[in-house]
């Protein structure tokens, strides 16, 4: 698939993390060369395992012509890494300063073609366009992770973007079966990341305040909001609530409700108290499962629901358009 689409046949990943790891295992999975590039020591061998364990999941998704875990390359510098690549994929630490540099030296050492992706879950594109040399060519494309198994990336371009590279990135994304959002408005934490951030903070002050644990928040979401998010999201799902006069119903009967003060909006003091009783809770709720064990689970089960919410909502439907408006 990597050589049929115009101009990107190799992609560079540079910051081989997690994130930067599931980049790689589904870039090689769509049958595309992969070049790597981490100065930490061992990150090669770390990503030939989280590879390896991400490869039985992505052989039942279904392989493309040409996939290849050896089609694999860790460069000693990043500009042996992006030299010859047509789209790079920043993934190092949430550090604006950190982020800057790196890119700056991606920009001095790619080819003019080349495309540069930004991973970050926070950072405006506009802010790590700064001081770039060709600016136009950054966008933020931010994954979820397991990377090689959730389908959303975020496309968000900067003030200086050129919208053919948006065009373009659009494309390649869709091409390696992800279902690009294109974010229109430039926000702090784009749209999916403050979504989960609201709920996550909500779920500590339960913790804090000693309304539920750990296990408690979570089956709250597994036998209950999530399994209905999964099919249709938060406004369907309200839709639905309001009976045959859908959303309008629902907004006359529970919108006053919003007044109320269910919730909390700040984040509760990450104290030493409330640290231990969310890392107890979620020790004890685990047991004796390693986090390998988890992550198996895991993607068992993201590969089975991801293939029924397709089933539900083809392509012609839902998917077919995922633009946010300005």
């Amino acid at each position: 698939m990597g050589n049929n689409l115009q101009q990107i046949n190799q992609v560079a990943v540079i910051g081989t993390g997690v994130i930067g790891n599931g980049w790689i295992a589904r870039f090689l999975a769509q049958g595309y060369d992969v070049i790597a590039f981490d100065p930490s020591e061992g990150a090669e061998q770390r990503t030939q395992k989280a590879v390896a364990q991400a490869w039985p999941s992505l052989e039942k998704i279904g392989l493309a012509e040409g996939a290849d875990r050896n089609r694999l390359a860790f460069m000693p510098t990043i500009e042996k890494a992006v030299c010859d690549a047509d789209l790079i994929q920043e993934n190092v630490p949430e550090r604006e300063d950190l982020k800057k540099a790196v890119l700056a030296s991606i920009d001095a050492h790619a080819k003019k073609s080349a495309i540069i992706g930004s991973s970050t879950s926070g950072i405006m594109p506009s802010v790590l366009q700064e001081g770039l040399a060709h600016p136009e060519r950054l966008i933020v494309a931010h994954p979820f992770n397991p990377v090689y198994i959730l389908p959303l990336v975020e496309l968000v371009a900067g003030r200086k973007t050129d919208q053919l590279v948006m065009d373009r990135a659009k494309s390649f994304y869709e091409s390696i079966g992800m279902k690009p959002l294109i974010i229109q408005k430039e926000i702090e934490g784009h749209l999916a990341d403050r979504l989960m951030e609201a709920l996550w903070r909500e779920a500590l002050h339960l913790v804090n305040d000693g309304v539920a644990t750990t296990e408690e928040v979570d089956a709250a979401i597994i036998y209950g909001a999530g399994l209905r998010w999964a099919q249709m999201g938060p406004f369907l799902t309200f839709h639905l609530a309001g009976g045959e006069k859908g959303m309008r119903h629902m907004l006359e009967q529970f919108g006053p409700a919003l007044k109320l003060p269910w919730t909390k909006l700040e984040a509760p003091e990450l104290t030493d108290e409330l640290k231990e009783k969310v890392i107890s809770g979620c020790e004890s709720h685990a047991g004796d499962v390693t986090i390998g064990e988890l992550e198996n689970k895991r993607n068992e089960f993201l590969v089975e629901l991801l293939s029924l919410v397709e089933s539900y909502w083809p392509e012609t439907t839902a998917t077919k358009k995922l633009v946010v408006e300005k």
